[in-house]
Order: structure tokens, then C-alpha cells, then sequence
């Protein structure tokens, strides 16, 4: 009985002894099978953020190269088939075949310039009798008067009184500068073909000198200069007009400033406010030059506004939104901007979650689409019948879809972004007068992307403000 004992109590001792090993194996399992994981969230991260920079260094950029940028090249093959087809003499043909109503009209509003052009002889060149008009045949062509220059000269009479000895004459108008020998006409010329033309400087003077105009860089330099100090009275209506809107866009833009001192550039900033195109009245654009990407600028511009600002997830704007702000500001987010997330992982690699992602947003903007045209009343009702129920089969889906998705990967981090701000995603469809997006602005602000680097680049301090209303 006791050797039994002892052989239990033996056996018991070895089993211990060797299960300890095993549990220490499936421990160290368990642990190398968490860290492989973990490494292959990591590795999937790293590999997205790769193909994302990639494809900003590498890929097709609006800010880079526009549609219309692109199809110059098209433009120099059909110049060239054209050019052979004229020197061999050969019938015209179209590069890409497109099939046309008619002749284009050109607009009414243009000034028509007649030119007759009479017969030789009003006789019959058969049996010499005179010819009467039966009808006229008209074509159109369209011309252009290119830039030409013309001096006005301002010639005030002086009228003197004999008997008071006073003389007397017409006050001298107001002028943009005072002393300048531009009219508005040039002023307006030198501006809107800088930045709305986006034409250097120098081109302006060698347009001038072909007409044996001299227009010196340094000259036109400062009448910019001084043409941002007058029309800041209209900034300033603008901007006035524009906080008097309920719903506004805002985003921020760097860009590159030159720092002379220093011999290289430095990072501004252009912010950007545009108003709600679904609103009455004409779109408004404001640009703020500043020179950091400080919110206290967004406060500056807005300080008392109250209303619905439409943003991105920068958290310089936190601060409006926030319940103890002074004024009540309303976020809205952005749909553009959470689609982008899932359009990162998307073209990174195939993805069915982003894919099903973008799917599902993409059904929102067809049903913006459709309400174009509608008023207020009509689009609120629209987005509530339609919007708002692809909206919370979208917000359980995605809830259901992060519950089973690892933390730290890429759509992760894309879910959290829509659900940490679903509130204000979804406050348009409880509207009909509230943005889906941030677009307009965004368009706005990427009108920097192919303006001249020297015209906002050549601006220190407040000078940078009058180059960017």
C-alpha cells in the first residue's frame, strides 16, 4: 500500500514536471502568434503609406497637371497633322471624329463688324443690263484686336475772370495711384493677366515692347503692390458680405514665400472662405494671407460669425466648435475628405472593405446629384427619403466593421475617422441648404497650385495680403 502510495505521488511529480514545459511552448506561441500580427498590421500600414506616397510623388496631380494641361499634347499632334495636311494639300481631317449639329454659333453679345463686298460691275457681264439685288449671303468669322496700347491725353480748359482775376478749371479725376502714368485700363491689364492669366511679368513687358512700350518689371511690380492697397476697401465689403452668409467653407493652402534675408523660401499659408453655392445670392471667394497655420487666424477672420462652417479635420477649427466658444459655429464635415481615406487604400492594393466604402458614398453623390436643381424644401425632403437611410445602414456597417478590424492598420485608422466624426457627416442630409463637401473650397484653394511662384512668392509681411484677395 505505501509502495503504491510513493508511485502515485511519483507520477504526479513527472507530469507536473513536463506539463510545465508545454504551457511555457503554448505561452511563447501565443506570443510570437500576437507579435506576427502585430508585424503584419505594421508591414500592411507601412506598404499603404508607401503607395501613397508613391502615387503623390509619382501620379497624375490636379495641382500638377490640370485636364486642360494634359491635352495640350493632344493639341501639338492634331497642330502637326494639320500642318502636314496643309503642306501636302490633302482634305482636312479630325484627329478624333466627333460628330457635330452644326456650325458653332458665336455669342450675340459680340460686336458685329460689317464688311461689303460688292461686285465688280452691277451690269450683267452677258447682255449688259443692270442687276438688281435678289437676297445677301452672310457668313461670320471671328476676329480679335489683341492688347493695344493708346494714351489718353486729360485736357482741362482754364477759365479766368477778368473782372475777380480767378482762374478756374475742372478738378483732377482720382486715380488708383496718384501721380501714375497708368489708367485703369493698364492697371486692370497687369493684374488679371498675372493672376488670372497667370503670366509672369517679363511677358507682360515683352507683350509691351513688341509695341515699342517700355513697361519695366520693377514699374509693374509696384503697381501691384499698390493696386492690393486700394481695393482692400473692397476686400474688406467682401469679406463683410461674406460673414452675413449662414454656411460657409473654409481650408487652408501652403504655399511658398520668398525669404530674401535668408536666401530661401519659407511656408505660408493662403486660407481660404468661400460661400455655400446652395445659398441665394452670388458665390463669394475670400483669401487670407498669414504666414503660419495657426486657428487663431480662422478666429481673426470670423471672429463674431455664427453659423455652419464647413471644414476638414484640421484641428485649428476645434476651437469654434468647442461648447464653451463665444459664438455658436456648427461643424460640417466633409465627404470628400472621408472618402479619400478608403480611396488611399483602394488604389494602394485591392481592397473590398474600401471598395464597399467608396461604393456606398458614392451612392450619396448620385442622389446629390439628382437634387441639383431643387430648392431648399424639395432636396430636404429628397436627402431624407433617400440619404438618410444609406446613412445608418452605413454607420452599422461600419460599426460592425470595426469591431473585427486590428488597430493601427490603415482601415482602422480610415472607420475611426468617419465614426469619430459622424455627427457632422451627416448634418447636411438633415437639411436642404447644407454642403456635402468641402469641394468649392478646395477648387478655390487649388487655384494657388498654378499661379506663377514669383507672384506670391515676392511678398513680405502684410504685403502677401494684397496678392491674395
Amino acid at each position: 500500500m505505501g509502495k503504491a502510495t510513493n508511485l502515485t505521488a511519483s507520477q504526479a511529480s513527472t507530469g507536473n514536471a513536463s506539463s510545465s514545459p508545454i504551457q511555457s511552448l503554448d505561452a511563447e506561441i501565443a506570443r510570437l502568434t500576437q507579435l506576427n500580427r502585430l508585424l503584419e498590421i505594421k508591414v500592411q500600414a507601412l506598404v499603404q503609406e508607401v503607395a501613397y506616397l508613391r502615387r503623390m510623388r509619382y501620379g497624375a496631380k490636379n495641382e500638377a497637371m490640370s485636364a486642360e494641361q494634359r491635352s495640350l499634347f493632344e493639341d501639338d499632334v492634331v497642330q502637326d497633322i494639320a500642318a502636314v495636311e496643309a503642306e501636302l494639300k490633302l482634305p482636312a481631317t479630325s484627329a478624333t471624329p466627333r460628330t457635330r449639329a452644326g456650325r458653332q454659333t458665336l455669342p450675340e453679345h459680340l460686336e458685329r463688324v460689317d464688311v461689303r463686298h460688292e461686285p465688280d460691275s452691277c451690269t450683267c457681264s452677258v447682255c449688259q443690263s443692270d442687276l438688281i439685288k435678289i437676297g445677301e449671303d452672310i457668313s461670320e468669322q471671328l476676329d480679335i484686336e489683341p492688347a493695344r496700347f493708346f494714351v489718353i491725353r486729360h485736357i482741362r480748359p482754364q477759365y479766368a475772370c477778368r473782372q475777380c482775376e480767378t482762374i478756374t478749371a475742372a478738378a483732377v479725376a482720382p486715380a488708383v495711384i496718384d501721380g501714375s502714368l497708368a489708367a485703369p485700363g493698364l492697371l486692370t491689364w497687369v493684374a488679371t493677366s498675372k493672376y488670372l492669366d497667370h503670366l509672369p511679368l517679363y511677358r507682360l513687358e515683352q507683350i509691351a515692347a513688341r509695341q515699342q512700350v517700355n513697361l519695366s518689371r520693377s514699374t509693374m511690380s509696384e503697381w501691384i503692390g499698390r493696386i492690393g492697397f486700394a481695393l482692400q476697401p473692397l476686400v474688406d465689403r467682401l469679406s463683410e458680405l461674406l460673414r452675413n452668409r449662414q454656411v460657409l467653407h473654409a481650408d487652408e493652402t501652403p504655399v511658398k514665400q520668398l525669404d530674401p534675408g535668408a536666401g530661401k523660401t519659407k511656408r505660408a499659408y493662403l486660407w481660404s472662405y468661400r460661400s455655400n453655392d446652395l445659398d441665394d445670392g452670388p458665390p463669394i471667394v475670400v483669401f487670407d494671407y498669414q504666414t503660419s497655420r495657426s486657428g487663431q487666424h480662422a478666429r481673426d477672420f470670423l471672429h463674431d460669425w455664427q453659423g455652419s462652417l464647413m471644414v476638414d479635420d484640421f484641428g485649428g477649427y476645434k476651437k469654434m466648435f468647442a461648447a464653451d466658444a463665444e459664438c455658436v459655429v456648427i461643424e460640417l464635415g466633409c465627404w470628400a475628405h472621408a472618402r479619400r481615406k478608403f480611396f488611399d487604400l483602394q488604389v494602394s492594393g485591392a481592397h473590398p472593405q474600401a471598395a464597399e466604402a467608396l461604393r456606398r458614398i458614392g451612392k450619396l453623390y448620385v442622389i446629390e446629384e439628382a437634387t441639383r436643381t431643387m430648392d431648399h424644401a424639395a432636396r430636404a425632403v429628397h436627402r431624407q427619403q433617400n440619404s438618410a437611410p444609406i446613412l445608418v445602414e452605413m454607420h452599422e456597417w461600419l460599426i460592425r466593421l470595426r469591431i473585427s478590424t486590428a488597430d493601427g492598420s490603415g482601415l482602422a485608422r480610415a472607420i475611426d475617422y468617419s465614426l469619430n466624426r459622424w455627427p457632422s457627416l451627416i448634418r447636411y442630409a438633415q437639411t436642404g441648404n447644407l454642403p456635402i463637401d468641402n469641394n468649392r473650397c478646395y477648387a478655390a484653394s487649388g487655384m494657388t497650385a498654378v499661379m506663377p511662384t514669383p507672384g506670391l512668392c515676392r511678398v513680405m509681411g502684410t504685403g502677401g495680403s494684397h496678392h491674395a484677395f
